[in-house]
C-alpha cells in the first residue's frame, strides 16, 4: 500500500513539473522568443511577405525609383515571426516591377488624337514626327489615320515613341501586354493528343 501511494506522489510530482515547463514554454512562445526565425528576406517566397505600400510617385503614378528597366525598390514586411537579417527587423527592401513613364500622358494623347489628330499633333506629342508631319499635310489621311490613332491610343496599341508607359493612374484602367515566345511555358492540351495521332495515321 505504501508502494502505490509513494508511486502515486512520484508520478503527481513529475505531471507538477512537467505543467510548469510546459507553462513557461508556452509564455516563451506566446510572447515570440521562441517562435523568431532569422533569415535573408531576400530569398522570402511570394505570400511570406507583404508589400502594401507601393510609395506612388504623384507625378509618374509609379512606385518612386522607377528605373528604365522596369524596376522599383519597395519597402516590405515579412511574416509575422520572421525577423530580417539585413535590418534586424520585419521590414526589408524588395524590388518589384513597374512601368517607367516619362510624363506622357495617357488622357492628354487620347485627347490629342481625337480633337487634333486630323492635323498629326497626337502623333508629334508621342514623339513619331514623321508620321505626324504626314498627318498634318494630308488632314490625317483625309481623317482615315486619325480614326486609326484614336482607336490604337485608346487600347494603348501606340505609346510614346521613347519605349516608355503612359502617365495612367497606378490603379486605374491600364492594359497588361502579355507577350509569348520559345521559353514560354505552354499547357498541353486534351485535343493535342488527338490532333498527333491524326498525324501519324495520316
Amino acid at each position: 500500500m505504501r508502494n502505490i501511494e509513494n508511486s502515486i506522489g512520484g508520478l503527481s510530482s513529475k505531471l507538477y513539473k512537467l505543467g510548469i515547463i510546459g507553462s513557461i514554454l508556452g509564455l516563451f512562445m506566446a510572447s515570440g522568443v521562441c517562435a523568431e526565425y532569422f533569415t535573408n528576406c531576400s530569398s522570402l517566397l511570394p505570400g511570406q511577405y507583404l508589400c502594401i505600400d507601393k510609395n506612388v510617385d504623384p507625378r509618374t503614378q509609379q512606385p518612386r525609383g522607377c528605373n528604365k528597366l522596369g524596376r522599383a525598390k519597395v519597402i516590405c514586411t515579412a511574416a509575422p515571426g520572421i525577423i530580417c537579417t539585413e535590418t534586424s527587423n520585419g521590414t526589408f527592401e524588395h524590388e518589384i516591377p513597374c512601368k517607367y513613364t516619362n510624363g506622357y500622358s495617357y488622357e492628354t494623347a487620347l485627347l490629342l488624337s481625337v480633337f487634333l489628330g486630323m492635323f498629326g499633333v497626337d502623333r508629334i506629342y508621342l514623339g513619331y514626327y514623321a508620321i505626324g508631319l504626314a498627318k498634318f499635310c494630308t488632314l490625317g489621311f483625309l481623317f482615315l489615320g486619325q480614326l486609326i490613332d484614336i482607336i490604337l491610343i485608346a487600347t494603348q496599341t501606340v505609346g510614346p515613341a521613347d519605349g516608355s508607359h503612359y502617365v495612367i493612374s497606378y490603379y486605374g484602367a491600364g492594359i497588361e501586354v502579355i507577350h509569348m515566345d520559345n521559353m514560354t511555358y505552354r499547357m498541353p492540351q486534351e485535343d493535342w493528343g488527338v490532333v498527333g495521332r491524326g498525324v501519324k495515321e495520316l
